[in-house]
């Protein structure tokens, strides 16, 4: 039987640690529900840079593991009793933030082991221990690791490994505004950029006007080294587009793969609508087609004035004297 634990006490002594935990907090078996997740209507899809979309909106007001979820879990791993058979040992997959921290727990499957060890080449702290477990903290995860707990019960020895996969969460997301100033009806881009992210597959992004959606678009593949994320997304400015301000956020759901979910949002910014210009090209145009038909009327004037003039000296219109005076010579034209 394990001792009887102050829970106020490991409280005190812990509560920070997995505050600090964030997404790669305390990996236990017992862990908080699932959060439900409320439905969404489907949005326009965006354009994606080397990606393919797979599923429409997710939830975005979620952060990594509640602080109270992972609490109880943590007390409910110093609480428990012994029952000989092997118990909050963790997921044999873990996502680790790179260059974060997590909480290994190793427990034998007996009451009174000789020794349990683990065994990793990342730096550790013993957090906690007690007759049949042992509470470890490995620090400055940066690549994929093997971990191995060992204990020593009867004369024979058990292991259990745990498989450390690093992953890259989105920290930056930047929003672009292509062009900043537009007139009413011009079409104007959008684009996201989440930098140096992986892996992509279960990232979301999504496009804001104010609070609503212009659309989202989650990431497909199976890279693990880290790359840029980039959605865009072309639309035609209104009005009361100046009202609002354009964001992007960026949620990375790896509650799959033992991680959980963490959520970044973009800098907000603001597009300028301007009323539409008149087109300088058209009024030139109007002015020229003006201009000559001005012209041909003064010429027309001209030569009917010019045609008067003559019939008041000559008694015939010029037009109809040369007239004749082609026909005259066609005629005598020899053949």
């Amino acid at each position: 039987m394990w001792p009887p634990q102050d829970h106020s006490d490991n409280e005190r002594k812990y509560g920070h640690q997995l505050r600090k935990a964030g997404g790669s907090g305390l990996q236990l078996q017992v862990l908080p529900p699932t959060p439900r997740l409320p439905d969404w209507s489907p949005s326009p899809l965006c354009s994606q840079s080397s990606m393919f979309p797979v599923s429409l909106r997710m939830p975005l007001e979620m952060a990594p593991y509640g602080v109270w979820g992972m609490l109880a879990a943590f007390l409910s791993l110093l609480c428990c009793r012994g029952s000989g058979e092997k118990a909050f040992e963790g997921p044999e997959q873990l996502m680790v933030g790179s260059g974060e921290f997590q909480f290994i727990n190793c427990t034998a499957s007996c009451t009174d082991p000789k020794r349990i060890v683990l065994e990793t080449a990342l730096n550790k702290t013993l957090l906690e221990s007690q007759a049949q477990w042992k509470l470890f903290k490995v620090y400055n995860v940066s690549k994929d690791e093997e971990l191995l707990c060992s204990s020593t019960c009867g004369g024979k020895q058990e292991t259990k490994v745990f498989h450390i996969t690093v992953f890259y969460p989105p920290k930056q997301v930047l929003l672009t505004l292509s062009p900043t100033s537009v007139a009413v009806g011009t079409l104007f881009t959008i684009e996201c950029r989440v930098p140096a992210v992986a892996p992509l597959k279960g990232l979301t992004v999504t496009l804001l006007r104010g609070t609503d959606i212009l659309c989202n678009q989650t990431f497909v593949g199976t890279a693990l080294s880290p790359q840029d994320a980039v959605v865009t997304h072309n639309t035609t400015a209104h009005r009361e587009d100046g009202l609002y301000n354009f964001s992007c956020e960026a949620l990375m759901d790896l509650r799959s793969r033992g991680g959980g979910l963490v959520h970044r949002v973009s800098d907000p910014q603001r597009l300028e609508v301007k009323e539409p210009e008149p087109n300088n090209q058209m009024v030139i145009i109007a002015v020229v087609i003006v201009l000559l038909l001005l012209f041909v009327t003064f010429v027309l004037l001209c030569f009917a004035f010019g045609q008067k003039w003559f019939r008041g000296r000559t008694g015939h219109y010029r037009v109809h004297a040369t007239w004749r005076r082609l026909i005259g010579s066609h005629r005598a034209a020899p053949v």
